[in-house]
């Protein structure tokens, strides 16, 4: 088992660009990305997408001249991205290929008139269960129990437009107060618009292969994934908790971790303000019941002492499902090389990446990702 690094990240733009097909999006995360990682040559690709069309990564592949190796195309819901990282990391690890591809795509603003229609095939989805709905569960469970307020909740939001300020990809930002959050229209109550992550087009890629010491190369230091167990309420916890807490500690352990409290930067899946708060409770980052209060204090603001999303997270930067995991990969990268410009985390070392993959399914969720990155 040899150790991987991450050698080149790209991204396109996120945001609404339905001018722009599959092709023109992987085109500029991928040249970018090779760009970055000094290189033009892969000996495999792995794929995430969620609603692209069957076969497209190998059409998308060919038109950006990458032919005649291995594609495989991964579809886990939100978490495709960075399920096409671990897979491609483990190809590394095991000494499968030498150099991989990890690409994410999605084009949602031309499959969708608004939110996401629910799966009928799923019994949820049947009864018109939609994300919006499940994740205004678990804040309405939180506001119940006394674990956030409504400022919190509306905190998170203000927390992550205002990080997107400095990112020059992101498909929001603004600086917004917390009253003018939980002014805006309701969407799933509690949850208001500027709490709900936006329809997004965009792609991201990384470059994956063994360590040569470099120092622009950022260590795979961890990476675990799981996907949900059966959602039978014998948990006290808020949908999706668990999965992320048991995926942490897969990764915690394969990357010697003892204490979340290390780690210098995160991004997380924030699709809505409650799921950064139940994450970083459910990664450790934050006790039970404090993560609304981490970021209405600072906590994990840019200049605080672990900053969540300076990218401005899914709230901000954008949700083009097969992309986000990537895209948050490339972010945690640019801060560990001491590339984010103005929303960079003051000599961050050490980065982690979670990805939660949405859909109920009856399952704890669908599918998760925790990467630990390490700066050499």
């Amino acid at each position: 088992m040899s150790a991987v690094s991450v050698h080149g990240v790209g991204t396109s733009h996120f945001g609404r660009q339905p001018d722009q097909d599959l092709v023109g999006l992987a085109a500029a995360a991928v040249s970018e990305a090779f760009a970055d990682a000094g290189t033009d040559r892969v000996d495999a690709v792995w794929v995430g997408t969620v609603f692209g069309p069957a076969g497209c990564g190998p059409r998308v592949l060919r038109a950006l001249g990458i032919t005649g190796i291995p594609v495989i195309t991964v579809e886990t819901a939100c978490a495709s991205g960075t399920v096409a990282f671990a897979e491609a990391h483990e190809a590394v690890q095991s000494g499968r290929y030498g150099r991989v591809l990890a690409l994410g795509i999605e084009q949602m603003s031309t499959a969708f008139d608004g939110a996401i229609t629910p799966e009928p095939t799923d019994p949820e989805g049947r009864s018109g269960l939609a994300m919006p709905a499940l994740y205004a569960m678990a804040a309405a469970r939180y506001l119940h129990l006394g674990m956030v307020t409504l400022d919190q909740l509306a905190a998170v939001s203000v927390k992550n437009h205002a990080h997107a300020l400095h990112n020059p990809r992101a498909q929001y930002a603004g600086k917004y107060t917390v009253e003018e959050v939980l002014a805006s229209r309701m969407i799933a109550d509690p949850l208001t618009l500027l709490q709900c992550c936006p329809t997004s087009d965009g792609a991201a890629a990384a470059v994956l292969a063994p360590s040569t010491g470099s120092g622009r190369e950022i260590r795979v230091r961890g990476v675990a994934f799981r996907s949900g167990e059966a959602w039978n309420h014998r948990s006290g916890h808020v949908w999706g908790h668990d999965l992320v807490r048991d995926t942490a500690a897969d990764a915690y352990a394969a990357a010697g971790l003892d204490d979340p409290g290390d780690i210098d930067v995160v991004e997380v899946h924030d699709a809505f303000t409650i799921g950064e708060i139940v994450t970083t409770e459910a990664l450790g980052i934050a006790a039970p019941g404090e993560g609304g209060k981490a970021a209405a204090t600072g906590v994990t603001a840019l200049g605080g002492a672990q900053p969540v999303n300076p990218s401005g997270g899914l709230l901000s930067r954008g949700h083009p499902l097969g992309a986000t995991g990537l895209a948050q990969v490339a972010e945690i990268v640019w801060q560990l090389r001491g590339q984010a410009g103005g929303r960079q985390v003051e000599d961050a070392r050490l980065g982690l990446v979670e990805t939660m993959g949405g859909g109920v399914s009856v399952l704890d969720g669908n599918a998760c990702v925790v990467t630990v990155l390490e700066r050499p």
